[in-house]
């Protein structure tokens, strides 16, 4: 395993079997060369995204997701443009200078609901970053979304092999529109990031190879991966939880594939492991995203069942957070984290 690993550090890349040697190995080697990589690159530092969850509205119904449009028992919500910029204010006093607004596929927040929304946080603190992650969009709406001031979205493909992307939604949602979508984002400017679910129901180990290549080609600036965890209310309810293993060697293969990708330690890895998130930045992880959502709403964003962090305080959630990093020797920093393509 370990003339793969190094063949990996020097080549950035494998062959299609050699990958699917590396995704089921449980040598500790790789996760410590990834770390290693993840230190020379960054240090000990550890990017925090203050985390807007602004709706639970949904218009696509993939199988997978507690916020698809058939599930009658989501409480819904929308936050109010003030209840966002409230989350934000309280979030910049405690030092966050990146910012992820998160949602379904709401058609409430039209182009001019969010380009209004996006000028006043940019226009309140210029030195801030702000991150998208609302899913598929047209051309157009890409480009005036970023010329008011979006600085990265973020897009995960979930798989690149049609089969199994049928298999996941709806006949009226398409993997070429996804896919197009993320080069458009490319195309225009973004900061890009890109992903997938870990152990999603028919995933193989070929298509998980398929979108490691795929993200080879894209060569985006970010990649969230996490474990597949089920949600009561689809049709996938039933179905296992993804492997917490093989998520962390997807990671420890991303950071080696290429070193300065900002790579998060997702909140699914912390709710299937209760240390799941260190472990992902043992991996070679190097972003989290404490979540600074009002509270009182945040037991409304559940995507998949027993979901941590619905009920801490943004002050709490931080904090939690800056212990748990410190407790690996990693130190919590809240400042913008761009993408260095050095």
């Amino acid at each position: 395993m370990k003339v793969l690993v190094d063949k990996l550090i020097k080549n950035r890349t494998l062959k299609f079997d050699e990958f699917k040697e590396l995704l089921a190995t449980t040598d500790p080697y790789l996760h410590q060369k990834a770390n290693e990589v993840r230190m020379q690159v960054f240090g000990n530092k550890i990017f925090a995204r203050g985390l807007i969850e602004f709706t639970n509205y949904c218009k696509n119904d993939c199988f997978y997701c507690g916020l698809r449009t058939s599930n009658g028992g989501a409480a819904r919500y929308r936050l109010t443009k003030e209840q966002i910029l409230e989350s934000y204010e309280a979030g910049y006093e405690l030092g966050y200078r990146t910012f992820v607004l998160q949602g379904g596929e709401d058609p409430f927040f039209t182009d001019d609901v969010l380009v209004d929304l996006v000028r006043a946080i940019k226009g309140g603190h210029t030195d801030c970053a702000v991150t998208l992650s609302i899913g598929e969009r047209s051309r157009e709406s890409f480009q005036r979304l970023y010329d008011a001031g979006v600085d990265r979205y973020l897009l995960r493909q979930e798989t690149t092999n049609p089969k199994h992307y049928a298999s996941m939604h709806p006949l009226d949602m398409r993997l070429q529109s996804r896919l197009d979508c993320l080069w458009t984002l490319k195309e225009i400017g973004y900061q890009v990031g890109c992903g997938f679910m870990v152990g999603s129901p028919s995933q193989t180990l070929d298509d998980i190879v398929g979108d490691l290549m795929f993200i080879k080609e894209l060569d985006p600036q970010m990649v969230g991966v996490g474990p597949f965890l089920p949600h009561d209310a689809t049709p996938f309810g039933g179905e296992a939880a993804g492997c917490v293993q093989t998520t962390l060697n997807i990671i420890a293969i991303l950071r080696l594939m290429k070193p300065n990708l900002l790579l998060p330690a997702t909140t699914a890895l912390g709710t299937i492991k209760d240390n799941g998130r260190e472990l992902g930045i043992m991996a070679g992880a190097n972003v989290v995203m404490p979540n600074i959502s009002p509270t009182s709403e945040r037991k409304k964003y559940l995507l998949y069942n027993n979901k941590i962090g619905t009920t801490s305080s943004a002050m709490d959630s931080g904090g939690d957070m800056a212990r748990r990093m410190s407790a690996i020797g990693c130190e919590l920093a809240i400042d913008r984290g761009d993408y260095n393509e050095s």
